[in-house]
This record gives C-alpha cells, structure tokens and sequence, in this order.
C-alpha cells in the first residue's frame, strides 16, 4: 500500500509543481500522504530545486516540509554538489536553502570570471594581478573552488579553454592559502617539531590540484606504524610502544627497548614494504613529496629520512634529523640522559639505505670527505624545510621541457615565504618574470611585481645596482612597448603575401625529422625569428632556408616549437596532444583536429574553413581506403 502511494504521488507531484492553485486535482492525494512518504517522494532526486520551490508554495503542510533547514533542501544540496558535504558536521545548524543560494551564485560568478579570462589574457600570461577579481569576490571560497573543481572534470574533449584558465584560477587560489598556512606554521616556536606537517605544506603547494592532506597522509603511516606494532609484538609481546594510543608523545628511555623498534621499522618498511632509496630517478621532484614518496615507496635521503622519523618518533624512539652534506641522515643518541655528548656518542640512521646504522667515520665515508662536528648536530623544521626547498629549487633550474618553469616559480615563492631576504633568490625571481613576460594586467601601473622585487633587491645590497638597473630598464622598456600596442594582428590566407602557406591552426602534424607530434596554433608566411636565431638553428642548410612558412607548434613533450613548413606533414593518425597550454588556443578536439578559441580564431579568421576542407579530404579519403 505505501509503495503504491509513493507510486501514486510521484505522478501527482510534477503535475502539481506546474498548477498554481492550491485546489489542484492532486493536492488532496498528495498532502494526505504520511509526512514520512511526502518527504521521501520530495527527497526522491526526481524533482529540480525550481520543483521543489514551486511545490512548497501550493500550501502550508508542503511549505512546513520543505523548510528550508530541513532535510529536502539537505538533499538538493547534496545531489548537486556532493563534494562540499564534508565541510559540514552533522550537529551543525545549516538553512540549507540559503547555503544553495549562494552556492548557486558563487558558480555563476565562477564561470563569469573563467569565461573573461581568454579575452583578457590571451597574448600574455595570467600576471601577477590577474587575480584581483577573485579575491574580492564575496561568499565562501570552497564554493567558488568546488565550480572550478566542476569545470575541470566537465566530461569530453570540449570546454578545453574553460578548463584551461579554470585551473590556473584554482591553482592560484590553492596556492594562496597554502602559503598562508606555511606562513602561519614557521610562526610556530622552534620547539614545535612536526616535521611531517612542514613537509606536507610544500608537497600541496606544488601539488595544489591534488588531493593531498595532512589527515591522509597521517592515516597511511599510522597503518604503516600498526605493521611495526604487528612485528614488534613477535619481538618483544611487553614492549611499551605497543600500549601507546593515537597521538601520544611518548618517549622510551631505554636502548634495548628503542633498538627493538628500529629493528621492527627496518623489518617492516624494507623488506614487507619494500621501500628503498631512489638511486635510478634520484632528482626526481615526486622524491620530495610525502604523498608520493608513500605511494611510490621511494624517495631521497631527506623524505625517506621525515618517513623514518615519524614512525619511530610514534612508536617512542627520539630520533633527531641531521643536515649532513649531501646525505640528509637521522641521529639516535646513545649516551646517558644528562650527560655531556659528543657527536661521537650518537649512531648515524641512513633511512634512504635501508635504515642502515653508521658511526661517526662511517658517515664520512658515505660522502667521501671529512666534515667538521658542527655539520652532525641536530636542526629544527625550518632548516629541514628549507633543504627540502633547495633540493626543489636545483630541480626547477634544471628543468629543460617545461618551458612554463612551474617547478622554480613554486619553489622560489616557498624559498622566499621562509627567507624573503635572499637578494639572489629575488633575482632570479625577477628575471623569471621577465623571461616569462608575467606583467601585471595594466603595465603602466606602478605596483609592478618585477619593479617591486627589484626596489626591496637594492635597499637590501645595494651593490646589486648594475643587475637591478639592467632588469629595470627593461622592465621600463616592456611598458613602453605595451603602451604602443594596437589591436591584434590578423592573418588571412586570402592576402597574396600568403599563398604559400600549406597549413592552418588547428591541424595535427607530425615532425619528418624529429618524429613529434604537435598540433598548428599559429604561422608565419616567411620565418620571423632573428639572425642569431636562425644560425643556431641551422635554418640556411634547409632546401628553402628561411623563406618558406614557418608554424607555431605545440608538442606532445610539452614544449613549443617554431617548424619550417617543409618539415612538416599531416598526421595520419591524429591524436590529442597534451600540452599545458592547449585550453589556451583551442576550444575543442573533434577526433580528428582541434577547433580555436574565439581569441585565435579572430587572428586566423579563414584558417577554420580551410581545416574542414584538409580534414575530409586527407581523414575521409583514408576512411574510404580502409572500408574498401
């Protein structure tokens, strides 16, 4: 009988979400109904937030139901945005209805401010204040974050543009409130040693669109820790580590007991889990994130090491970090409590070598020098966390492919949160920036972040000034130009100067020479680089040298490159190419090519036309070829 009331009153309910009488045919049905079937039928996921309004207008016991702290508008807000639930705790008091509202409005805000930022940053990159808009914006900003987080994971090979700035946006404002967290953290007393938290900051602030947390990662080693426990009990069933709960600080005093745990740890982590050192793909930067570090179970002295730390620290071993050259090590002491040590009373923890225990002339010989006794003594978080940062730094100034040189940029926002006084580091920043052409969005503006770097440079070492004054005038130089600059500049495949261009944006290619593939985002009839260019490139030992078109090309290694024409040719099997930097040109992949944003297409306005006609005549021709 219940299930034929609820079957009865699910049709009534659409009927009735569209009568504006309250003596509608099914009225007197449906509010007869046990309130718990009406608030299951209005739960059911088959009615809109608009039904939903519209129904709690036809009278009073509908209006007390959808309440609007209630559990129907609970459920609406659950069903449209799922991801946000953990944000609220089950005892909290919550209108649900207003909480939908404003995320409602904070998406289409969201979507607003992604939508302009192709038209505003097309020829540049996002600049330094670029991101005003949404630092202003008003409502909570998990709400803005989760419509990202939407657009990103919007279905298909469409939106590519969206997707593009939608995540440059979320990345800035993970970002942003990551470093305020590491900011807020190195305020702490040099006493506070969480080492795994300080760790966690810089793996998120190079990670922001990952899911990373220090509950998860806390979670993952406490497992590890309950395989110790597992080991230990066969060692020793009355060890004292076994009785300590989640959280305590516990420490064990004796070295027989301490022994039992590392031996235990060395069991567990080595040979069960089988994490090891990264000697093949030592500079690696997934060696330094904690979250990697335990999915790959492998990683570099300094992350092995807080891994190994944290464990044993748990399980009541005071084991103590050591910023050894070259090798980060952890050092257990091994001397009475109060006495006087040196470093010769110490045994030296080699966690990226299977935990293995060295004395004092051991550990010279793991580096091959000997080193004073000052470079054996124990460091707090930040000298930990900065080793960690410079091992990230020397990563990002190798970086070759990734011309975006994401890597540095993180890794010298994080040196500088730590040590913002660092003159060559503020250097290299500003040159960053310039080589980048990252510029605020109104050059002529005097708040100009490079101006800024360069004006804290010289109060701090004046004798800097050459390297300030050259960066400086070209700072000033940029401007000028900026301010001198009309329109955009527009190509037609039409104009004479053009005719022998073979190839338009959009079309998948493949590299004769080289063997890449790369999709066209823009040309040129004859090439354009300078003289000193074209020399090291070796462009005159071409058939037809410089004179010839030359494309824009994006490559699936993630580079940019500029191609002669005669090196090129269409790719028989097109596929996507993963650049970064493909939302940036292209709004879409049909399977065959990619179709330009409204920016590229205003500059190659009849390149579109002549890319339908390449696409049937090269991919259909080849369809029927293979039919027959």
């Amino acid at each position: 009988m219940a299930a034929a009331a609820v079957d009865s009153a699910m049709e009534v309910v659409p009927a009735l979400a569209e009568e504006a009488a309250p003596e509608a045919a099914g009225l007197s049905c449906l509010v007869n109904l046990p309130g718990e079937v009406l608030e299951y039928i209005l739960c059911s996921g088959s009615l809109t937030a608009a039904d939903i309004g519209r129904v709690s207008s036809t009278c009073r016991r509908l209006r007390e139901l959808c309440q609007s702290s209630g559990k129907v508008w609970k459920e609406q807000f659950r069903v449209r945005w799922p991801s946000l639930m953990k944000h609220y705790s089950p005892t909290d008091y919550v209108n649900w209805l207003e909480e939908y509202k404003v995320r409602q409005k904070a998406g289409l805000e969201a979507r607003k401010i992604v939508a302009s930022f192709s038209k505003r940053f097309f020829s540049e990159h996002v600049p330094c204040n670029g991101f005003s808009d949404i630092e202003n914006l008003e409502g909570p900003e998990i709400f803005f974050e989760d419509e990202l987080v939407c657009i990103l994971n919007m279905e298909g090979r469409k939106a590519l543009t969206w997707k593009y700035y939608a995540k440059k946006i979320l990345y800035y404002l993970r970002q942003q409130k990551i470093l305020n967290n590491l900011k807020a953290f190195l305020q702490q007393p040099d006493d506070y040693e969480s080492y795994l938290e300080g760790a966690v900051y810089i793996d998120q602030y190079c990670n922001p669109l990952s899911d990373i947390s220090l509950k998860d990662i806390q979670a993952q080693i406490d497992s590890i820790v309950e395989l110790v426990c597992k080991t230990l009990r066969g060692i020793n069933c009355r060890h004292p580590s076994l009785g300590f709960k989640a959280g305590e600080s516990s420490m064990i005093m004796e070295i027989e007991l301490q022994s039992q745990v590392l031996d235990a740890m060395n069991y567990v982590l080595y040979d069960q889990l089988k994490f090891k050192g990264n000697r093949m793909d030592y500079y690696n930067a997934l060696n330094l994130y904690m979250h990697q570090v335990l999915i790959r179970r492998t990683g570099i002295p300094i992350s092995m090491s807080l891994l190994y730390l944290t464990i044993a620290r748990q399980l009541g071993v005071p084991l103590e970090p050591v910023n050894f050259p070259s090798h980060f090590l952890l050092r257990w002491c091994q001397g009475a409590e109060g006495a006087t040590l040196d470093i010769f009373d110490y045994i030296y923890i080699d966690a990226f070598g299977k935990g293995k225990q060295l004395t004092v002339k051991e550990c010279e010989y793991l580096i091959g020098q000997h080193v004073t006794a000052a470079l054996y003594g124990v460091v707090n978080v930040k000298k930990v966390l900065q080793r960690m940062v410079g091992n990230l730094l020397s990563l990002g100034k190798r970086e070759g492919i990734d011309q975006s040189y994401q890597l540095l940029r993180d890794s010298l926002d994080l040196y500088l949160a730590m040590y913002p006084d660092q003159v060559q580091l503020l250097l290299l920043q500003a040159r960053l920036y310039f080589h980048l052409g990252i510029w605020p969005e109104k050059s002529f503006c005097l708040v100009l972040k490079v101006l800024d770097i360069l004006q804290h440079i010289q109060t701090l070492d004046p004798g800097q000034h050459g390297a300030v004054g050259y960066l400086v005038q070209h700072t000033l130089e940029h401007i000028e130009r900026k301010k001198e600059e009309v329109g955009v500049e527009v190509k037609l495949r039409s104009d004479e100067k053009h005719r022998d261009v073979c190839y338009s944006i959009g079309l998948i290619m493949k590299h004769k020479r080289y063997g890449y593939n790369c999709v066209i985002y823009g040309w040129d009839p004859t090439c354009m680089m300078g003289h000193e260019w074209i020399r090291n490139m070796n462009v005159h030992s071409l058939p037809h040298g410089h004179h010839q078109p030359f494309y824009n090309v994006l490559v699936e290694d993630g580079s940019c490159r500029y191609a002669a024409q005669e090196n090129l040719e269409y790719n028989v099997e097109p596929q996507e190419i993963s650049h970064p930097d493909v939302g940036r040109y292209f709004s879409e992949f049909t399977g065959t090519h990619y179709i330009p944003n409204a920016e590229l297409e205003i500059r190659y306005p009849e390149d579109l036309e002549f890319v339908y006609e390449t696409v049937q005549n090269i991919y259909s021709a080849k369809k029927e070829n293979i039919d027959e």
